[in-house]
């Protein structure tokens, strides 16, 4: 089994639609000068066009995704000392796949209940929430349990700048 080496790690920001994945990454990624992959830029056409359409991916759609930022983790911590994949990784299996052959890697998960990410939901400007996409998201979720410990977490039940300095907290730990 490979080491972990914390000077060339990797973190998924993971959770549900309206965690605050993209933001707290991409802020993250900005003050500790770190290479940032939103993981959606990796769906293959096929994927986009299906969500496009207004229909669900399922596991079949999402395997061939999940192993094109397997692969990316593998080449992002060859060559940077942090880096940061934004994708809501919600089931274990998913999980699995993005950790297999990347020792180096970590999820943080973006915790909060039901009720914080509908309130923040619903407070985006331009943005049409549809509640029954933030249901279907929790239902898929798949909580870490014990046996993940690869899985930090981040309670986002405060301010996007205390989410933001909680993430680079657990970052400059090393775990």
């Amino acid at each position: 089994m490979s080491t972990t080496n914390h000077d060339h790690h990797i973190y998924i920001l993971m959770g549900v639609s309206g965690s605050g994945k993209s933001v707290v990454a991409s802020e993250v990624a900005h003050r500790l000068k770190a290479a940032f992959l939103d993981g959606d830029f990796l769906h293959p056409r096929r994927n986009i066009m299906k969500m496009a359409a207004g229909d669900p991916l399922n596991d079949d759609d999402r395997t061939p995704w999940l192993q094109a930022l397997n692969d990316a983790a593998f080449a992002m911590q060859r060559t940077n000392k942090v880096s940061l994949i934004v994708c809501s990784a919600l089931k274990k299996r998913y999980r699995d796949i993005l950790r297999s052959g990347n020792p180096n890697l970590s999820f943080i998960w973006l915790k909060g209940d039901f009720e914080v990410i509908e309130n923040r939901l619903r407070a985006r400007k331009g943005h049409f929430f549809k509640p029954q996409m933030l249901v279907t998201q929790f239902e898929a979720l798949e909580a870490p349990q014990e046996d993940e410990k690869d899985v930090l977490f981040v309670d986002i039940n405060q301010s996007l700048d205390d989410v933001i300095d909680s993430t680079i907290a657990l970052i400059n730990k090393g775990e």
